[in-house]
């Protein structure tokens, strides 16, 4: 199996965490949530010698888009999103304007994605899961012991739900699939530090119990 390399790159000011999948031995890599500062993340990709492939979205927020318009200039890549998050899509401007923070709008177009799907990272194959309820077309990126998580699971906390669209029973459904993963599955998140799937469920009050919805469904 490939390995994985993982640049996280902390930009803007939600201070929102970027990741650069890189395969190394095929020279293959992906970009999850450019978020800002896109002319830092372009620079990032080129350090890294690998080809970019696209752009992979867990959701459609101003602080987790707003570098796509500078990373697609350089490299006009397929961006991922799932088509539930089309209204947020559509409006980050108005999200960056009620923040007050410079931003640059993201060219239109998306390729939707579905839960279920698999996307290669090189010789690594990654699949989506939808996990609806921080926002409605929030998606994870699990494979090879990583979950790209976004904004559904934070080290010792998860994700806000009294946001526009956000939905908090959805949000326990959804952080009950990911409580099911493997103990040792790292997570990586789209604020604060790495962590584990066995660390949150021990420690994370938010995953008390959560793993007990599955079982009613």
């Amino acid at each position: 199996m490939a390995r994985l390399r993982i640049e996280s790159h902390t930009v803007g000011a939600f201070q929102e965490n970027c990741y650069l999948l890189v395969d190394d031995d095929a020279g293959r890599a992906v970009l999850v949530d450019p978020g800002a500062e896109g002319a830092r993340l372009v620079a990032a990709v080129e350090a890294s010698g690998a080809t970019l492939d696209a752009i992979w979205l867990t959701h459609a927020h101003v602080d987790h888009v707003g570098g796509i318009a500078a990373v697609r200039r350089r490299w006009p890549v397929p961006v991922r999103l799932h088509p539930a998050d089309e209204p947020l899509w559509r409006v980050v401007d108005r999200q960056a304007a009620m923040y007050g923070i410079p931003f640059e709008s993201p060219p239109p177009d998306f390729e939707p994605i579905a839960d279920g799907d698999q996307f290669d990272v090189g010789g690594l194959r990654m699949r989506v899961i939808h996990t609806p309820g921080h926002a409605p077309g929030h998606c994870v990126f699990v494979g090879g012991g990583v979950v790209l998580a976004g904004d559904l699971l934070f080290a010792g906390s998860i994700g806000r739900t009294d946001l526009p669209l956000s939905d908090p029973v959805r949000m326990q459904e959804s952080l009950a699939l990911v409580a099911a993963l493997d103990d040792a599955t790292l997570v990586y998140p789209g604020h604060g530090p790495a962590t584990s799937i066995g660390e949150e469920r021990s420690a994370n009050p938010f995953l008390n119990g959560v793993a007990r919805v599955l079982a009613r469904r």
